[in-house]
């Protein structure tokens, strides 16, 4: 008894014991990567707590991770990797780190990429949180593709417009040519159809019996009686 009681006395004053560590990953990326000659290669490092024993790593593409980069796996024995068809990628596993090598990038996979980095077994899952990300800026031209596909498209409206310039410059002249000839002919027209007219004068009625003389000269009439 008098052990006992010294036992729960002295227990009181010993140091607790340190809590279990806490399964969580973290993952840490540089924010901004500059390719200039169309191969990168981004480190995700991480670091784990817990008891896993086999991983799964990758890399996403977008704002959102829509698309999977590539991705490799591991546990104690054995690792294996797989790629995107869109990307040249290989990803390497080393102590608490993994590489991502990227090649023959083009200008149109600049883009932030995510590290995901998942404990499969045993249980329980986790995977990191989502980090900052790094932005991949892959210097160069977007490629030839595009713009040998653009130029049809910018020759057909210019010849387009040319063709239908000269059409309606055609008709305009035609129909201007065939209006001034029209013209003319109507005013010679005019000119023939003309009708005489008799442009005597006459006494007004109201000086016929005034004595003014006469506008007109005295006709003689004896020429019509022979």
């Amino acid at each position: 008894l008098i052990l006992y009681f010294i036992n729960k006395c002295f227990s009181h004053f010993l140091p607790s014991p340190p809590p279990p560590p806490e399964n969580k990953i973290l993952v840490a990326q540089r924010p901004l990567l500059i390719v200039a000659n169309k191969t990168a290669t981004l480190v995700c490092n991480y670091t784990y707590n817990g008891t896993g024993k086999e991983f799964r790593a990758s890399l996403h593409k977008g704002t959102d991770s829509a698309v999977e980069v590539c991705f490799i796996s591991w546990n104690t024995t054995k690792i294996s990797s797989n790629s995107n068809k869109e990307f040249n990628c290989q990803g390497i596993h080393d102590k608490d780190k993994v590489i991502f090598n990227l090649w023959n990038m083009s200008a149109s996979q600049t883009d932030i990429y995510f590290c995901k980095i998942e404990a499969m077994y045993p249980p329980p899952y986790v995977y990191n949180e989502k980090s900052n990300g790094t932005v991949i800026h892959v210097k160069g031209k977007m490629g030839k593709t595009p713009i040998q596909t653009q130029e049809p498209q910018s020759a057909i409206p210019l010849w387009i417009m040319v063709t239908v310039t000269g059409v309606l410059a055609f008709y305009s002249m035609l129909i201007t040519a065939v209006f001034i000839n029209y013209w003319q002919k109507s005013k010679k027209n005019m000119y023939h159809q003309s009708d005489y007219m008799n442009m005597t004068p006459r006494h007004p009625p109201y000086q016929k019996n005034k004595g003014y003389p006469s506008y007109a000269p005295t006709r003689d009439y004896t020429a019509y009686r022979s």
